[in-house]
């Protein structure tokens, strides 16, 4: 069992939460702006253990969610992340039944599968992802939390991830402390967070002198809604329009959105026309 569960609010109203058998605590954010940074730091100032688990709000653990962390972090120090299995549209819709999530759910095809053990390195800092992770308080504190100047969507996981990286702390993938992501739309490349990707993909190179979030914005440029100025600088052209919400769209027959589908369809309409440029 966990020993309390903190809930970072970012809406107007409390969650209407049902009696359970560990206390609860629901934490409210102030302001309009969406800053996920700020969300887990509040979260993580709250809390009262050593441990903390972070999962997204979107997401269901499983039943040995918490006690498979523990397991991980018994055996090895660093930051843990678990599995996660995507459902499709209407699979909570009778409730929860875990064998149903289990025989429903698929893993993302751009994310790493579980390892092989109970443990698996992960090398490259840039896959930390925060939807199901967890560590201790004193690395939280150590690495000084998320950077709350990513407001709005992207760039602030990657930015975390780095300051693992320059940290020296390991991170790892676990096998097990599994959560079930719930169907909902989304869009991939984020087009609806265009102007959010655009300045927290610029804080990020300002602040690490290397680029992020090079997928989408590659997307971005050949949906010819964003391209460079003369010194290099990302500039946008125009809001995303109906066009470019439908192509980025998830359908609800996917359990996720997929910006490496989006992007080879991008690329090769761009391949399609470069012969007809040449010849024009």
């Amino acid at each position: 069992m966990p020993a309390e569960l903190v809930i970072a609010v970012m809406q107007s109203d409390a969650y209407a939460l049902p009696e359970i058998d560990f206390p609860v605590r629901q934490v409210m954010l102030k302001g309009d702006q969406i800053c996920l940074a700020k969300a887990r730091n509040a979260a993580a100032a709250a809390a009262l253990s050593e441990t903390l688990v972070f999962l997204d709000v979107d997401c269901i653990p499983s039943p040995d969610f918490v006690a498979d962390y523990a397991a991980a972090m018994s055996e090895e120090g660093g930051v843990f992340m678990g599995e996660v299995g995507y459902l499709p549209s209407g699979a909570t819709d009778r409730g929860i039944d875990f064998a149903e999530f289990e025989r429903q759910a698929v893993l993302h095809s751009e994310r790493a599968g579980p390892p092989q053990s109970a443990l698996g390195p992960c090398r490259d800092y840039r896959c930390f992802w925060s939807l199901n992770f967890a560590l201790s308080r004193t690395t939280f504190e150590r690495v000084g939390g998320f950077d709350e100047r990513y407001v709005g969507y992207g760039g602030e996981d990657t930015d975390f991830g780095r300051k693992l990286a320059e940290a020296g702390i390991p991170i790892w993938w676990a096998r097990g402390a599994k959560a079930y992501h719930q169907y909902h739309p989304h869009h991939m490349p984020p087009v609806h967070h265009l102007d959010s990707v655009m300045r927290n993909s610029s804080l990020f190179c300002d602040k690490w002198g290397e680029p992020t979030m090079q997928h989408w914005l590659r997307a971005f440029r050949l949906m010819g809604l964003i391209d460079r100025d003369s010194a290099g600088e990302w500039i946008k052209l125009r809001d995303p329009n109906e066009a470019d919400l439908a192509l980025t769209r998830q359908q609800e027959d996917q359990p996720f959105a997929s910006s490496a589908v989006v992007l080879a369809q991008l690329e090769a309409a761009a391949a399609d026309r470069a012969p007809e440029m040449a010849t024009s």
